[in-house]
């Protein structure tokens, strides 16, 4: 791909908050050293300097020909979410992963994705959410480095999983959109994630997914396989200075992969501030249903969310029945 990462480092910033006086001390005994520095480690330092604006910026809606220049660097199709987020996704079609002895579809844990979103001051932000092996990880976080792209969590969505997978959240605010997505594809480019196919028509699932949908209180969706119930925080979340559209980094999602005779096996995440998450981790482990990682997925949210990831396996609707509490202990909506 064409680009050079020096130059689009310079375009791609993270705001934050004032720092706290202990890091401008901290700050001012490593200039030394961050002069002779690389470019993203410059474009780092002077991102954190920025004072936080008090009134956060709104984002805009667009269209899909807005963003033909991003979709042809990433060098896959898109599509809109609620007319605000440009969102692709890229499953990870070449992994044959088993959790707990269940082969797991792309579309129940390893669905890569990010999403890009316009602001009123011109600028863009894209945060998402990439798959990738053990081996591909640390290649993969030095091309994102290179163009000035952030990390915000590593983690794991599974259990007893093999091959070793990690979960990478990525967060980058600039000008330069494709300079951004230049950097994306660079990073993509490091792993086997493969190209993309034509959308399959929905199969019939071996889920009672009336029954589901009735006993979670949402109406699911079909993704390549697996049934899906998702909820958005009730709140207005925002990250640093920046208003998320609902659903961008706020989600909490209850995947179904049927395994037969009705039962499933069921991954996914609740979306928590620090109240909740005594409560929902009680009411999961009531629920038979085994805990994986506590943690969070962004670094300036507000109210600040944490995510739990878990897995299950039994029957379909009794899952959901079970899963009712849990998703009572959080102030979540179905999306719309």
């Amino acid at each position: 791909m064409a680009g050079d990462p020096q130059q689009d480092v310079q375009q791609v910033v993270r705001p934050h908050a004032g720092a706290p006086r202990r890091r401008l001390l901290a700050a001012a005994a490593l200039a030394p050293m961050l002069a002779g520095a690389s470019p993203p480690a410059r474009a780092l330092a002077a991102g954190r300097a920025g004072a936080k604006n008090p009134r956060p910026v709104e984002p805009v809606p667009t269209t899909l020909a807005g963003w033909e220049g991003v979709a042809h660097t990433l060098g896959r199709p898109g599509d809109m979410k609620r007319n605000l987020m440009y969102h692709t996704a890229l499953p990870r079609r070449d992994l044959l992963v088993r959790s707990r002895n269940v082969l797991v579809k792309p579309a129940l844990a390893l669905g890569s994705h990010v999403s890009f979103v316009r602001y009123a001051d011109e600028t863009t932000l894209v945060m998402g959410d990439v798959v990738v092996a053990e081996r591909e990880l640390q290649p993969f976080v030095d091309a994102l480095h290179a163009y000035g792209i952030g990390l915000t969590a590593i983690h794991k969505h599974l259990l007893s999983q093999t091959p070793d997978i990690w979960w990478v959240h990525i967060h980058a605010h600039g000008h330069d959109t494709l300079a951004m997505a230049r950097g994306l594809r660079a990073g993509f480019d490091r792993t086997n994630t493969p190209p993309p196919l034509p959308p399959a028509p929905p199969q019939p699932l071996d889920l009672d997914t009336a029954g589901i949908d009735a006993a979670m209180g949402a109406e699911g969706s079909y993704d390549e396989g697996i049934h899906k119930c998702v909820f958005v925080r009730r709140e207005t979340v925002t990250d640093g200075d920046r208003v998320l559209p609902p659903g961008l980094g706020s989600t909490s999602a209850f995947n179904f992969q049927p395994l037969g005779g009705g039962f499933a096996a069921l991954s996914g995440d609740c979306a928590m501030i620090a109240d909740e998450v005594h409560d929902v981790l009680v009411a999961l482990r009531r629920a038979g249903v085994e805990l994986v990682e506590l943690h969070n997925h962004g670094l300036t949210d507000e109210p600040r969310l944490f995510f739990v990831h878990f897995w299950a396996v039994g029957d379909g609707v009794a899952l959901a029945r079970a899963l009712r509490p849990a998703v009572a202990a959080t102030n979540v909506v179905p999306i719309g």
